[in-house]
């Protein structure tokens, strides 16, 4: 065992004392040492009640026979950091996470891991740690919260809040009803409700084979996921004993279940990101964009989630979850281990219900593509990424002109104030990785371009990045990003955009004399930051079509 680096031997007598001062037993000395890393967090609604789940953890541990060591992970929420700086620091803190569970797993010699986690940045960061450790290792993602309600509808905290800014900018909702609204769309702890960058990373986990099968559909409050956390702890013991690591199942194979998963639930843009950032740490140089639209040719859309339908995370999980998911797609997943120690394959053939009222078969799809496209062009040479099951079908080809933007918060008064004519085509620019830094959401202005009534009139380009919450004609991660003097850094109101989301096309019309001409009179702006994080960040950030980590 890697802990008998602390703990055997006569050198050892000081480290042994170390840990005897935390309370453990001599006999608990003997058994192997297993980290539960938790993103608990009073400040995150998603994290909020995983102390119980700690708790059940441990038990599960103890069990299987090992000795379990909490420590802390921190975590960001999208959804209290967005519109502000502190959404700059949201993409930059995945990596923080890893190198979180690196230092103290390696620093404390720990035998495995058990990941808790739940919210957008975290759960790769724990991902891309367990990647890279290689340790024995499994995922508990904490589930989603139930559903709001409000005047007798049911409410997502994505789509309904941010929304409702929009409609209350335009007259259509009173204060005393967005303060009502507020209230009501939240009702207790967990990850948001839809299908956002969270839950469909829960559900990419589970499809991935690192997180025991229900894990990533099972909400907050079942006690089902009190169990499944019990079990995960007992069973992150037995894969210690066999020695089955993560990169014995994070593989190509896995990762394209996981686009193949993400591309039939239509789930969220930004794990576009995420996978290309798992991929990159795995050494996987044949997972890169190219997969994305080449399984999205493939694989149907199956299930309609907010925010592009009325189902909920709790809908999903009712009509057989993941594996009930991974039934119905068949053959286009592919077999492979998982740490449950029963195969994909066998996954598959347990099911013994599936909602396909919920979960559409294949030869009757909500869609015959994915829900998420890569677009290319002049515009983005690099790539740019649309959830395509969030456009509606009269925007799926759209011809606009340009109205430029240098950050979101410039865009954002001027779409709220009423500003922005049908027909345009919104540019947020210098929000990319760099430029941002830290590639803010732009859930802000694009759920306010919903409920303002435009979505059908207006489309937005950005080299930052969306919310799983995003819908309508919204293009994001286009690379190279404007500080990397990218064409997007080029475009002038009034240029002409084509989005061809069929054809995966991204165009800017202007000539190559133009676009030579700009590019030597462009000016880039300085740095927002020269030190810290995000100055390191600026530095040493990928871009988007290799996944955004620091290199």
């Amino acid at each position: 065992m890697k802990s008998e680096l602390v703990k055997n031997g006569p050198d050892r007598c000081p480290h042994r004392s170390l840990l005897f001062s935390t309370g453990i037993s001599r006999s608990a000395m003997e058994r192997p040492f297993v980290g539960i890393a938790s993103s608990y967090s009073d400040l995150v609604p998603g994290h909020i009640h995983m102390r119980e789940l700690e708790r059940f953890i441990e038990r599960g541990i103890e069990a299987g026979g090992g000795t379990p060591f909490i420590f802390g992970i921190p975590g960001i929420c999208d959804g209290i950091s967005m519109g502000h700086e502190g959404m700059r620091y949201s993409l930059p803190s995945r990596d923080v996470v890893a190198d979180s569970i690196e230092a103290v797993a390696t620093g404390h010699a720990l035998d495995g891991l058990v990941l808790l986690t739940n919210c957008d940045k975290i759960t790769p960061g724990m991902l891309i740690a367990a990647a890279r450790l290689n340790i024995p290792a499994l995922v508990v993602t904490a589930g989603p919260m139930l559903s709001g309600r409000y005047q007798g509808r049911k409410l997502s905290f994505v789509r309904d809040t941010f929304e409702a800014v929009g409609k209350y900018h335009a007259g259509l909702l009173s204060e005393k009803e967005l303060n009502a609204l507020e209230a009501e769309a939240c009702p207790g702890g967990g990850s948001c409700q839809g299908l956002y960058t969270a839950n469909t990373m829960a559900c990419l986990t589970e499809t991935m084979g690192m997180s025991l099968p229900g894990c990533g559909t099972a909400p907050a409050v079942l006690a089902e996921k009190r169990r499944i956390s019990y079990e995960s702890g007992k069973q992150i013991v037995q894969l210690i004993k066999q020695n089955l690591t993560p990169r014995m199942i994070l593989n190509s194979a896995s990762l394209r279940n996981a686009i193949t998963m993400d591309l039939a639930l239509g789930g969220s843009t930004n794990t576009v990101l995420h996978l290309l950032a798992l991929a990159n740490e795995l050494g996987l140089n044949e997972i890169n964009l190219d997969i994305f639209n080449q399984l999205s040719l493939k694989v149907p859309h199956l299930v309609l989630l907010r925010p592009a339908g009325e189902l909920f995370m709790e809908d999903l999980h009712f009509a057989g979850g993941i594996p009930a998911v991974e039934k119905i797609l068949g053959d286009l997943i592919e077999d492979n281990p998982t740490v449950s120690g029963v195969s994909v394959r066998e996954i598959q053939d347990s099911v013994q219900y599936v909602d396909h009222e919920v979960i559409r078969p294949r030869e009757n799809p909500h869609s015959q593509e994915g829900g998420i496209a890569i677009l290319r062009g002049s515009l983005a040479p690099e790539g740019a990424v649309v959830k395509q099951s969030g456009v509606s079908q009269d925007m799926k080809i759209f011809r606009g002109k340009a109205v430029c933007f240098n950050s979101e918060e410039e865009a954002m008064e001027k779409i709220t104030k009423g500003k922005i004519s049908k027909g345009s085509v919104i540019v947020i620019r210098y929000e990319g990785p760099k430029g941002g830094p830290g590639m803010r959401e732009m859930l802000a202005p694009t759920s306010a371009i919903v409920g303002m009534g435009l979505s059908h009139d207006v489309a937005l380009v950005t080299d930052g990045r969306f919310s799983g919450g995003t819908r309508g004609p919204c293009i994001g991660h286009i690379a190279p990003e404007a500080y990397d003097r990218g064409p997007i850094a080029l475009v002038k109101d009034g240029d002409e955009i084509l989005i061809d989301i069929p054809s995966r096309k991204l165009e800017l019309f202007i000539n190559d004399e133009e676009k030579q001409k700009r590019q030597e009179q462009l000016v880039l702006p300085p740095p927002k930051y020269t030190h810290g994080l995000l100055g390191r960040y600026i530095e040493r950030a990928l871009p988007t079509n290799q996944g955004a980590a620091m290199k």
